[in-house]
């Protein structure tokens, strides 16, 4: 039943990609809206979540907010290493755009490391579905739209992440499939035992850093980068509306 459930977020996952896909040529626009989608989905959904799942106080600090802070700084620290941003302060001009122009560099080192932080939550969706459903139909079932009603934003946001700096669009679309196949597989994953939510809270945590760095380093910037920031703007609010309605009809 998990699996067959689970097919559907495949499907969504799938939908969310291809829409981002579609609009490349209102690219600031979309970078808004992933933006804001991210946001979203770490203030509303993850943090939440990983605090429900875990009640650990390392220091007197809760387990999924160590992981926040990881998770931010290892991003941050991946950035620095690989020099993504050659000529940061002052303007953003020098990232890549639609139409071209820039240095080729750009943000893709930590777009695709975001991007493989997706799938490994995408493999969590399918664990959750799975585990649901041990506990029983009816929470299985709630579940299970949680997680369906998020993944488009996913399968958005691995595209777009994934595209970041580069004009080849085969990572992009590789990872977006093992986006979208990771939910099933994780719910596959849990016909063989069980995952302990000790473990899944803090992962969340730390993906959720990584998320914020991205969206407020990286999506944001790029997206205000010599355009309009009034529909960039709207684009991001956008982006948080959805989550938040998303999040109150799984709820």
């Amino acid at each position: 039943m998990a699996v067959l459930v689970s097919a559907l977020a495949f499907l969504m996952t799938l939908a969310g990609g291809l829409a981002a896909m579609r609009v490349r040529d209102k690219r600031h626009l979309v970078l808004g809206l992933a933006g804001g989608l991210m946001l979203g989905v770490v203030a509303f959904d993850l943090i939440p979540e990983s605090l429900e799942l875990s009640r650990d106080r390392p220091f007197g600090v809760p387990a999924p907010m160590i992981g926040f802070a990881v998770g931010f700084l290892l991003l941050h620290v991946v950035e620095q290493s690989v020099a993504i941003h050659r000529a940061h302060e002052g303007e953003y001009a020098p990232h890549v755009h639609a139409h071209g122009h820039g240095h080729p560099d750009g943000p893709a080192g930590a777009g695709l490391l975001a991007a493989f932080a997706l799938v490994g939550h995408s493999l969590v969706d399918g664990l959750s579905i799975g585990l649901g459903f041990q506990t029983g139909t009816e929470t299985g079932a709630f579940v299970a739209l949680a997680v369906i009603t998020h993944d488009f934003a996913d399968g958005f946001n691995t595209f777009t992440a994934a595209s970041l700096g580069g004009r080849d669009r085969r990572p992009a679309l590789a990872l977006l499939l093992a986006d979208a196949v990771a939910p099933v597989a994780g719910a596959a994953l849990t016909l063989l035992g069980t995952v302990p939510e000790g473990v899944l809270g803090p992962y969340l945590g730390l993906f959720a850093g990584v998320l914020l760095y991205l969206s407020a380093a990286e999506i944001l910037p790029e997206a205000h980068s010599g355009h309009p920031r009034v529909m960039t703007l709207c684009a991001t609010g956008l982006g948080l509306v959805v989550v938040i309605f998303s999040v109150g009809l799984a709820g």
